[in-house]
């Protein structure tokens, strides 16, 4: 088991499917958390796992940025982001807003909040979780939903190399299939071609762990089938 009980993180989407699967791995390892999110979802998390702080944020809205710069944490782990499928001729402007301000926006704010305190302290670490059709650059029906997960791989790998001389460093995770959830299941996805939110909460619980000469910056976890 990592142990991670010196670290603080930040934990973006509390409540989703990843996201919990992520915090029982933080927790598991003693790490000290921040809970991000919004609703029912969020308080759920709150009475599941203990927190140091417990943050009910639209992290669309640019004011969530003051908020999030009130908590210092060493690492952020964003796991906020929505899907959609759609034929290319039928995207809207609507559509293209709720991709990227999901997406992407989200995570821009999340950057903005936690980043001054890391670079104040030297030493950090961001993580965004993007998706399989970004890593394969195609995402047939997916365009929008492609880009704007592409886009957050490219954000996060380029702050990594701009930072890494000031000691923080970026990770992106691809989940190279669904994850598995209920509403995946329903549907009507195959568990064979899914994967376990709990391995992808192991691979990000290893990651963590590596020394910084052995940092890793992308992560690729494949359904078993």
């Amino acid at each position: 088991m990592a142990n991670l009980g010196s670290s603080t993180i930040m934990l973006t989407g509390a409540g989703g499917a990843l996201a919990t699967a992520i915090a029982q791995e933080l927790d598991d390892a003693g790490a000290q958390m921040v809970l991000v999110g919004r609703g029912e979802s969020l308080e759920r998390a709150a009475d599941r796992f203990p927190a140091t702080e417990v943050l009910d944020l639209d992290l669309r809205d640019p004011a969530s940025v003051e908020a999030l710069r009130k908590v210092k944490v060493d690492t952020l782990i964003h796991t906020v982001g929505a899907f959609a499928v759609q034929d290319a001729q039928k995207a809207a402007d609507d559509d293209y807003r709720a991709m990227f301000d999901t997406n992407m926006l989200t995570l821009f704010h999340a950057v903005q909040g936690v980043l001054p305190h890391m670079l104040r302290q030297k030493d950090g670490l961001i993580m965004g979780v993007s998706a399989g059709q970004a890593a394969r650059l195609s995402g047939p029906k997916a365009a929008l939903y492609t880009a704007s997960k592409a886009a957050l791989s490219a954000y996060v790998l380029s702050l990594h190399d701009e930072l890494k001389g000031k000691g923080v460093r970026g990770m992106v995770l691809y989940p190279m299939g669904a994850i598995d959830t209920p509403s995946n299941r329903d549907a009507g996805l195959g568990w064979d071609t899914m994967i376990d939110p709990r391995g992808l909460a192991k691979s990000v619980a290893h990651a963590l762990t590596r020394p910084d000469r052995a940092h890793i910056t992308e992560i690729k976890v494949y359904p078993d089938a």
